[in-house]
């Protein structure tokens, strides 16, 4: 019986793939890799007193890339349905938020009010927000800018300060998320 998946690259039809890839060597002249150290450089947003949290876009299992595609598959919306916030523990109880409470995320370029999850994997002093729901755009909240060495737009963070949703707590679950993207922090 054949496995559901198969690792690229498969050298035969009866192969379950290979777990690493290069095992001979690299597709070089010389048959080495060429490892080149990167600069790590600041972001232009970092955190202040004022706005003392990071927020990170990013995927989530089953919404890749925009959700363009994923959003459509009932089977994969209905396991995430609703944009949420993740917060670290730590984070949610200082702010004094709980799972499933509306928070509102606010950035320079304007605000979102999204439920909140908590999650160990994010760091502390971070927000992970996916950025695949059209309906809590996380991407309009991030810095445009380029990247000043890839030349592409840094719209992977930017600073943000999270606060309990002025609107209350525990919306109907119909209730979707609000972009708010006129009213920003200084």
């Amino acid at each position: 019986m054949r496995e559901g998946a198969v690792t690229y690259p498969a050298d035969d039809p009866n192969k379950p793939g290979n777990e690493i890839i290069f095992t001979a060597g690299f597709p070089t002249e010389s048959g080495r890799g060429k490892i080149v150290p990167a600069r790590v450089i600041p972001p232009d947003e970092l955190p202040d007193r004022r706005i003392p949290m990071v927020l990170s876009t990013g995927r989530v299992l089953e919404h890749w890339h925009t959700g363009s595609m994923t959003r459509r598959s009932a089977v994969l919306d209905q396991i995430e349905p609703e944009a949420v916030a993740f917060m670290s523990p730590k984070d949610m109880r200082r702010l004094e938020v709980w799972p499933g409470d509306f928070i509102r995320l606010q950035t320079r370029r304007g605000a979102v009010e999204v439920k909140v999850r908590s999650d160990r994997d994010v760091p502390e002093n971070m927000v992970f927000m996916p950025f695949c729901y059209a309906e809590a755009a996380a991407n309009l909240l991030t810095n445009p800018a380029l990247d000043r060495s890839a030349r592409f737009r840094n719209s992977s963070s930017a600073r943000s300060r999270p606060r309990r949703s002025s609107s209350g707590s525990r919306r109907s679950r119909r209730e979707r998320p609000r972009s708010i993207l006129s009213q920003s922090c200084p």
